[in-house]
């Protein structure tokens, strides 16, 4: 497709610069941008173009008087079937078969590659995502997060970048959530062994605080019953951040996502990389001090405010240690990296952004870090919002989720939106074995593909053999015009997913490309006596069963044969 649009946007140039120089549209010295894309209706053709509008202003001239000179002037070729101007003044271009050929054959012989790019040259990039502190069950929105994370990693890597996958533990023990967890597992652990301890007041009341306190009781026993105070609170910690980050790479292993790097905030402190980090930002005149505290001065850089690296009380902000953090990223040589962070991070991108282009990682017209911010997800069950979890008091977990609907319709559903926009999951929907579901409905169009193969391999159908070299010309009905055309699209669905950061793209494109599939399906018999036409039809399921499992594979969802 990206070579017909360039084929399109070659011929309406020059049918521009004919019409000038006819004398038919005033001259220009140069053509403003323009864009030719797929129509939002697919009546209006294959193409369409809005140069007639853009050079309204310029030329002074009506789009529809501007749009009839650019197609009179349009060169012979053998690409554009048809053309017309429709108002307020779009010319839409109905094309040649030619390129959906094209693109069936690309699909068959790509295979796995079908869809994949070189645009990022075997370039390194890191991918951030998830990353939550370890005080208990990864939640719901970290399930969103890890979706679009991974899926993410996925497109980067589909279009020639070597990704690495990275996880930050926020787990420097003078947090106040990190104190509050590991003195809640502590009180926990003593109940259970019969002491008559008082519960923190800000403690972590969740059923799992209990469940970890007593796999730690079944581990150890009373061993840490006699240890000093605060000996005791530190190896609780300890216990508290090694249990919890287990508990969430296995989770995360049940998600689908596997990790390159875990990253530590603590080891930032342990490696002197905060101390140093606040240092650098002194030597090179960046700080200031007020009311008691160190402040950066990130209003320079076009931060709305001034903000706080290290507290009156002498202890450094999540501000301070990120700083380090991305400096430490900026050392392994990412060409840029990409941060997930969640809605309640939003505030934070701009001093990030600030900090980085103090510190010379970033200039004004170009970001180094990337960061994509994930709106809130919703339960629904019987048209009532899930609000407790069965495992975490008063939190929905990841685990709860995989258990009610399983892993592809949980990363399927969660990539359905765009990222920041706000989601609904219904989990009744999200389980059932029919077409109302969307992943099952995308994932039967898949297994329906398998099947007609296993079929034509049961009755040795003579269009096996044909189907790699078959006559595409004879795919003449609309059905399977419109399913080609599906598949062209596929590569440019990608990039474009890849590019923007934007995985909801690709799920919605695997929507379109099931739902035209059943169309030609139920309407356009594949295994027939013509086996010419068998051939052709054949090679259009293999290509569309391509295009789906790539698609899905790429979100992170299977692409089960059979249903």
């Amino acid at each position: 497709m990206r070579q017909v649009r360039e084929q399109l946007f070659a011929l309406v140039k020059q049918a521009v610069a004919n019409a000038m120089k006819s004398g038919n549209l005033p001259e220009l010295s140069e053509l403003p941008n323009f864009m030719v894309e797929p129509p939002p209706q697919e009546e209006f053709g294959d193409f369409a173009t809005n140069i007639a509008m853009v050079l309204a202003r310029p030329m002074k001239r009506n789009p529809m008087e501007i749009a009839n000179a650019i197609v009179q002037h349009l060169p012979p070729n053998d690409l554009v079937r048809k053309v017309e101007v429709a108002p307020p003044g779009f010319i839409n271009f109905l094309l040649t078969d030619d390129w959906l050929h094209e693109a069936v054959r690309e699909a068959i012989e790509k295979d796995e590659k079908f869809g994949h790019w070189d645009i990022g040259e075997g370039k390194k990039v890191q991918v951030e995502f998830v990353s939550a502190n370890p005080t208990g069950p990864l939640q719901i929105g970290n399930a969103r997060g890890g979706a679009l994370g991974d899926a993410i990693a996925n497109l980067l890597a589909a279009i020639g970048y070597k990704v690495e996958r990275e996880y930050y533990i926020n787990d420097v023990t003078m947090s106040t959530q990190v104190q509050n967890f590991g003195e809640s597992l502590e009180a926990r652990y003593l109940q259970l062994l019969g002491y008559d301890v008082p519960f923190p007041e800000e403690g972590y009341k969740g059923e799992y605080v209990i469940e970890l306190a007593r796999e730690i009781v079944n581990e150890y026993g009373d061993a840490f019953v006699n240890l000093p105070p605060e000996e005791r609170r530190r190896k609780f910690f300890d216990l508290a951040r090694e249990k919890i980050v287990a508990q969430h790479k296995s989770v995360l292993e049940r998600f689908g996502i596997v990790y390159d790097n875990w990253v530590s905030e603590q080891w930032l402190y342990d490696s002197g990389r905060v101390t140093q980090t606040i240092e650098l930002l002194k030597q090179k005149g960046l700080t200031y001090e007020g009311e008691g505290a160190l402040w950066m001065r990130t209003t320079d850089f076009g931060d709305q405010k001034d903000e706080v690296l290290v507290r009156r009380t002498g202890a450094p902000t999540y501000f301070a240690s990120d700083i380090a953090y991305h400096i430490y990223k900026h050392e392994r040589g990412y060409a840029f990296v990409v941060d997930v962070w969640g809605a309640d991070h939003y505030g934070h991108v701009p001093r990030m952004h600030a900090a980085l282009k103090a510190l010379g990682i970033e200039r004004k017209d170009e970001e180094w870090l990337k960061i994509v911010i994930y709106q809130l997800v919703r339960l629904v069950k019987g048209g009532e919002t899930v609000r407790l979890s069965k495992r975490a008091g008063e939190i929905v977990s990841l685990d709860d989720l995989l258990d009610w609907i399983g892993k592809d319709a949980a990363r399927f559903f969660l990539l359905m939106r765009s990222a920041d926009t706000h989601l609904d999951i219904d989990l009744d929907l999200a389980v059932k074995q029919s077409q109302e579901n969307p992943v099952y409905y995308v994932q039967y169009a898949h297994a329906r593909c398998c099947s007609i193969f296993r079929e034509a391999e049961k009755r040795n159908h003579p269009a096996l053999g044909e189907y790699r070299d078959a006559d595409l010309n004879l795919l003449s009905d609309e059905m399977e015009r419109r399913l080609m055309k599906a598949i062209a699209r596929f590569p440019e669905i990608v990039r474009e997913a890849a590019e923007k950061f934007s995985p909801h793209l690709l799920t919605q494109f695997t929507l379109q490309v099931a739902d035209r599939f059943h169309d030609f399906y139920e309407r356009c018999r594949v295994l027939g006596d013509d086996v010419k036409l068998s051939a052709a039809r054949l090679a259009l399921v293999k290509a569309t069963q391509v295009t789906i499992r790539n698609a899905l594979t790429l979100i992170g969802v299977s692409a089960p044969e059979l249903m």
